[in-house]
C-alpha cells in the first residue's frame, strides 16, 4: 500500500510548476501596476480623469507585441541563452523604470478660470484636452510607463516562450492554469499591499517596494535552465519574421489556420464583453461602492483561481480538447447569470438576500473564466511549435486581446440601446461562434 501523496498532489509540486508560479507572478505584476497603482497615485495627487483615462493608451505594446517577437527569437543577448537573457534583461529594465517612476514630479494643473472670464471659460476645456494630451507626449511620468508597458510585453514573449517550450504536452493544462493564477494574485501587490503602505511611506517608497516583487522572477531567470526547444532559432531577421507564420499555415493549412485564428478571436469574446461594464451595472442595479468592494473583490478573485487550478487538474483527465467544450458551456452559463440578475431590476433595499445574489452571479462568473481560461492558454501554447514560440504565441495572445482592447469599447453605447438584459443574452449569443469552431480546431475524441 502507497502512503504518498495523491496523484494530484503530485502533478503540483514540480519543479515545473514551481516555475510557472514565477513566470505568471513577475507577468502579471507591470500590468497591475499600470492599471492600480498608477492611476491611485495620480488621483490622490489631484490629477485629472481625462489625463488618468490617457495613459491608458500606453497598454497598446501588450496588443501589438508580436510586431517585435521576431526579434527574441532571433537574437540573444549574450551569457544566458535566447529566452533567460531576454527574461532577465526585461526584469531588471522593469524593476529600474518601476522604482524610478514614483521618483518623478507630478505635473502642473491649468487652474480653471472664472466666470467673468468668458473667453478663457470657452476656450478652457480646449487647452485642458490640449494639455493633456502634452502630459501624454511629453512628462517623464508618461515616458516611463510606457516603458514599463514595453517592457512588460517583451517579458510576456519572452516568459510565454519559455513555459511553452519547458513544459511537456501533458502539462501544458496545468501549467497554463497555475501561470494564470499567479498572474491574478501578483495583482493584490499594486492593488492592495502598496496602496496600504502609501498610510505610512512616501510614494516614491512604496513605488520601489513594489519593483522589488520583480527580484525573484529576476532570481528564478538566473537559476532555471535554458530549455532545449530553445535552441534552435532562426539564423537570419528575414527567417524570423517569415518561418512562424510559414510553418504555422504549412503545419494547418490556410483554410485551418483561418479557423485556429477566428476560433482564438471567438472563445472568449461573449465573456470579456460581458465583464466590460462590470462595476458600472452592478451600480445600475443599487449596489453601494462599498458593496462592490466587499462583495465583488471577494466573490471574484477566490473562485476564478479556484476555477483555473481546478481547470488545470481537470485538463490532466479530460485533455484540452474536452476541457474547451465544458469549460465554454460553463462560461455561457455565466453570463446568463448577469441576465438573470439585469432581469431583477435595481434593487431599493439591499440586504442578505441582495449580497448573496450578487456574490453568486460574480463568483459562478469568475470560475467559468478561471476554468475557460486554464483551457484557452493552454490551446493556444499547444497551437505554436517550439522552434517559433515566441512569434507565434505572440501573435496568438494578441489576437485573443483585441476583443478586451477595442471591442469592448463600444459596450457602452450597445447597453444605452439595447439595455443590460439583452446586452448580457447578446454577450451569451457571441460566445457561441467559439463553440462551433471547437470540432474543427478541437475534435472531442481527436489527438491535439
Amino acid at each position: 500500500m502507497s502512503f504518498g501523496p495523491p496523484p494530484w498532489l503530485r502533478a503540483l509540486i514540480t519543479r515545473k510548476m514551481f516555475i510557472c508560479v514565477f513566470t505568471g507572478f513577475s507577468s502579471g505584476l507591470p500590468l497591475y501596476l499600470l492599471l492600480n497603482l498608477l492611476p491611485a497615485w495620480l488621483a490622490t495627487e489631484g490629477i485629472s480623469l481625462s489625463r488618468i483615462g490617457l495613459l491608458a493608451l500606453i497598454q497598446l505594446p501588450y496588443t501589438w507585441k508580436f510586431l517585435w517577437s521576431p526579434l527574441l527569437d532571433r537574437f540573444a543577448p549574450p551569457s544566458f541563452g535566447r529566452r533567460r537573457s531576454w527574461m532577465l534583461l526585461t526584469q531588471v529594465g522593469l524593476f529600474l523604470a518601476i522604482g524610478f517612476l514614483g521618483m518623478q514630479p507630478l505635473p502642473d494643473m491649468l487652474p480653471a478660470p472664472s466666470l467673468k472670464d468668458t473667453v478663457g471659460f470657452l476656450l478652457y476645456p480646449l487647452l485642458r484636452f490640449a494639455e493633456d494630451v502634452a502630459f501624454l507626449f511629453t512628462h517623464p511620468i508618461s515616458h516611463l510607463a510606457a516603458l514599463i508597458a514595453l517592457l512588460s510585453a517583451t517579458q510576456d514573449i519572452a516568459l510565454d516562450a519559455y513555459r511553452r517550450e519547458t513544459l511537456d504536452e501533458n502539462e501544458l493544462g496545468l501549467g497554463s492554469s497555475i501561470h494564470v493564477n499567479a498572474y491574478r494574485l501578483a495583482g493584490l501587490v499594486p492593488g492592495s499591499l502598496s496602496l496600504a503602505l502609501t498610510k505610512y511611506l512616501p510614494w516614491s517608497a512604496v513605488f520601489w517596494i513594489t519593483a522589488a516583487f520583480m527580484i525573484p522572477g529576476a532570481i528564478l531567470s538566473l537559476c532555471v535552465a535554458e530549455p532545449s526547444a530553445g535552441r534552435f532559432h532562426p539564423r537570419t531577421l528575414r527567417d524570423a519574421l517569415v518561418l512562424p507564420f510559414a510553418e504555422f499555415i504549412g503545419r494547418r493549412g490556410w483554410k485551418d489556420a483561418g479557423i485556429v485564428l477566428a476560433f482564438i478571436f471567438f472563445y472568449k469574446l461573449g465573456d470579456s464583453l460581458c465583464t466590460a461594464l462590470a462595476t458600472p451595472f452592478y451600480l445600475g442595479m443599487g449596489f453601494s461602492p462599498t458593496d462592490i468592494a466587499l462583495v465583488a473583490k471577494h466573490a471574484g478573485l477566490w473562485p476564478s483561481i479556484a476555477g483555473g487550478i481546478l481547470g488545470g487538474l481537470w485538463m490532466l483527465h479530460l485533455g484540452i480538447n474536452r476541457a474547451l467544450y465544458l469549460f465554454g458551456i460553463v462560461q455561457i452559463v455565466s453570463i446568463l447569470g448577469f441576465a438573470w440578475l439585469s432581469h431583477l431590476g435595481p434593487q431599493t433595499e439591499i440586504g442578505f438576500a441582495q449580497h448573496l445574489a450578487l456574490a453568486a452571479v460574480i463568483g459562478f462568473e469568475a470560475l467559468g473564466v478561471g476554468l475557460g481560461t486554464a483551457a484557452f492558454v493552454a490551446f493556444i501554447s499547444r497551437a505554436t511549435h517550439p522552434a517559433y514560440t515566441a512569434t507565434q504565441f505572440a501573435l496568438f495572445s494578441s489576437l485573443a486581446a483585441v476583443p478586451r482592447t477595442f471591442i469592448n469599447a463600444s459596450a457602452g453605447m450597445i447597453v444605452e440601446r439595447m439595455g443590460w438584459f439583452h446586452f448580457f443574452l447578446l454577450c451569451a449569443l457571441l460566445a457561441i461562434p467559439g463553440m462551433l469552431l471547437l470540432p474543427r480546431v478541437a475534435p472531442w475524441n481527436g489527438k491535439a
